[in-house]
């Protein structure tokens, strides 16, 4: 078993990468963070990922492929029935996978979400990212990150809080073997943000402001780890259909508890501008739908067809609006 030494051992090489970047402050810190959170005592699973962990065999990679909609890893040689069986089943015991796909050694993960369609719409919007230095606010697995490393980035920090995403990323490294990407046990939260400008030249916060309480204050966050002339890249809910309206949840949205607000496009652009943003554009609008978000043998559990009227797919089962999101792009002054 992989304990939890170890495990925060396998953030050493970004963390000392991270340590010559404008973020170097954070490398303290974060390995500080790292280490608390990966112990024994902080999710009552953790000890079964970290098995899941230790039995994924070791294998040489051939070619990486870090621009292709499956991040892939292809093998030196063709694996044997028995190591097939070993990474397949380490892999599945990190179940669910939310985000991918990942393609490794000739296994594919087809996660719950196609994440590759998502950030084909992202990447033809923001900026180019050669050389850039991004944060990844509740990155899940690292997908995004692995993407943007793809197009050009120099280091990505991705944060997350669940552990089991965490771990997944280490699964998936242990093959690509990317020193320049690592995803943090952490929230926006943690994060040791100044009162001045912050070190980073891109900041991806994808599908997390409609789980915050408090959305100015999430949009507050991202604004002090941009450096100036940064940019903002927000992925989001919206009532596309209700521009100037705000939904705001007591119960569940498309059975999903932890959903505070959604706002209308022209609202959305409002709370991005009171948090200190200009150069505001919403760059994308598309409805999410069951082939872009569903069950499949990597995410066994109920997924977006579930969470639908079935007598009307415009609608969640609680009768709200379906979901829908925007891209918005935005940069710090």
């Amino acid at each position: 078993m992989v304990n939890e030494g170890e495990a925060a051992e396998r953030f050493e090489p970004f963390l000392s990468r991270l340590a010559r970047t404008p973020a170097a402050a954070w490398a303290v810190s974060l390995r500080q963070l790292t280490a608390a959170r990966l112990c024994p005592e902080c999710h009552g699973d953790l000890p079964a990922w970290r098995a899941a962990l230790a039995s994924l065999p070791a294998m040489d990679p051939e070619v990486i492929r870090l621009d292709a909609p499956c991040v892939a890893v292809e093998p030196k040689q063709a694996m044997d029935a028995a190591t097939r069986r070993a990474l397949h089943a380490g892999l599945a015991g990190l179940h669910p996978w939310r985000k991918g796909p990942f393609c490794l050694h000739g296994i594919t993960i087809d996660a719950e979400w196609r994440s590759d369609w998502k950030w084909r719409r992202v990447e033809d919007a923001i900026g180019a990212l050669d050389g850039r230095l991004v944060l990844d606010v509740g990155c899940g697995n690292g997908y995004y990150g692995y993407r943007a490393l793809g197009a050009g980035a120099a280091v990505v920090l991705g944060i997350d809080p669940t552990l089991r995403f965490v771990l997944q990323f280490l699964a998936v490294n242990q093959y690509l073997r990317e020193e320049r990407l690592a995803v943090v046990p952490a929230a926006d939260t943690d994060l040791p943000l100044a009162a001045a400008a912050g070190p980073f030249d891109t900041v991806l916060s994808m599908g997390v402001l409609y789980h915050r309480r408090d959305a100015a204050a999430h949009l507050a966050q991202l604004y002090r780890a941009l450096r100036p002339g940064g940019e903002l890249v927000l992925e989001t809910l919206v009532l596309a259909d209700d521009p100037k309206r705000v939904l705001t949840l007591s119960g569940r949205y498309a059975r999903m508890r932890n959903v505070h607000a959604i706002p209308g496009t022209d609202r959305l652009i409002d709370w991005v501008a009171a948090a200190g943003f200009r150069g505001i554009e919403v760059v994308d609008i598309s409805r999410t739908t069951p082939c872009e978000q569903r069950s499949t043998a990597w995410m066994r559990f109920e997924s977006l067809a579930h969470c639908l009227d079935p007598t009307d797919p415009r609608r969640t089962v609680e009768g709200h609006p379906a979901p829908t999101r925007a891209i918005l792009v935005a940069a710090r002054p």
